[in-house]
Formats: structure tokens, C-alpha cells, sequence
């Protein structure tokens, strides 16, 4: 891969939370589609393919329907083969980062209690469990720009009558 395309996908990593952050560096997926991809004979290029497709996926470029289109479209191979490259990649590259991230997701909730607010987050998510994850700075930043922009004029009752129910 070339160093511009590690430099973009390492500046995508740094907007995903930590604990993604963390699973992901665990997990050697650089070198594991690497020999996936040496495994399926592809050339150097297709290679370097197979990790874009990868690092997009892993960055949620992607959603999951399509991996293995793009692989089919990018690499250049049959439908099949796609197929059973992406089945790989699957278990030996996504399936232990949701493991490893589902493990530390779970520690973390052991040594302390979810607040009210991590239940709301997660229940109007629809049941995403970043709702518990710490968010990166830029985040934390973000938040706390919004927070110091609301006017001193704004009220409660200002604030509540936006909301309908």
C-alpha cells in the first residue's frame, strides 16, 4: 500500500473511537489481507486493493452488502472468488475486531455503571453500543462548542417547545 493511502486511512482511524481505534491496531489487518490476498494469487495491485476495500469497511466507508461487490468490481475477479475472499476476511480480520471491541466494550461496563444518559444514547440509537464507548477529543470538543453556543437568552421552556412528542 502506499504511504499517502496508509497516511488517509491512519487520519480515518484517529475519527473513530478509541475502543474501535484499539481493536482495530490489535488485529494486524494490513498483514492478514495481505496473505489473504497472496493466498487467492493476486497480484501486487489487487493486493493493494483488497486493503483500500478493507480499510474502507473498517472505517465504515462501506456497508457490509457492498464489500464484496467492490471487491468483485475493484480486484477484478468472479463473483465467487469474491465471495470466498470476503468470507475470509470476514473471520480472520472483522470477526475478532467485533470480538476484541465486544470483549473491551463488556470489561469496561463491568468496573463502572452506565448513566442515564448512555441509556438514552443507546436507546435512541436504536441499540448502538458506542453509546457506551468514550468519545475521541474531537468529539468531546464538538460538544462542548455546542454547549457554549447557546444564548443566554435561550430558556428551558424555548428549548422544550421545539421538541414535539
Amino acid at each position: 500500500m502506499t504511504e499517502k493511502s496508509k497516511n488517509l486511512i491512519k487520519e480515518g482511524m484517529l475519527n473513530l473511537p478509541k475502543e474501535v481505534q484499539e481493536a482495530i491496531d490489535i488485529s494486524n489487518w494490513e498483514n492478514m489481507s495481505a496473505e489473504i490476498g497472496k493466498r487467492y494469487l493476486l497480484d501486487e495491485n489487487e493486493i493493494n486493493t483488497l486493503q483500500l476495500e478493507t480499510a474502507s469497511f473498517l472505517l465504515g466507508l462501506v456497508d457490509e452488502e457492498l464489500y464484496t461487490k467492490n471487491i468483485e468490481d475493484s480486484v477484478g475477479i468472479s463473483k465467487n472468488e469474491a465471495e470466498k475472499i470476503a468470507e475470509e476476511v470476514n473471520q480472520k480480520i472483522f470477526r475478532p475486531i467485533y470480538e476484541t471491541l465486544s470483549k473491551n466494550i463488556e470489561e469496561k461496563l463491568k468496573n463502572k455503571s452506565p448513566n442515564w444518559k448512555h441509556t438514552v444514547d443507546f436507546i435512541t440509537s436504536g441499540g448502538d453500543y458506542s453509546a457506551f464507548m468514550e468519545k475521541n477529543n474531537a468529539s468531546k470538543e464538538n460538544e462542548a462548542f455546542k454547549t457554549t453556543t447557546l444564548d443566554n437568552s435561550s430558556k428551558i421552556e424555548d428549548i422544550k417547545n421545539k421538541f414535539v412528542i
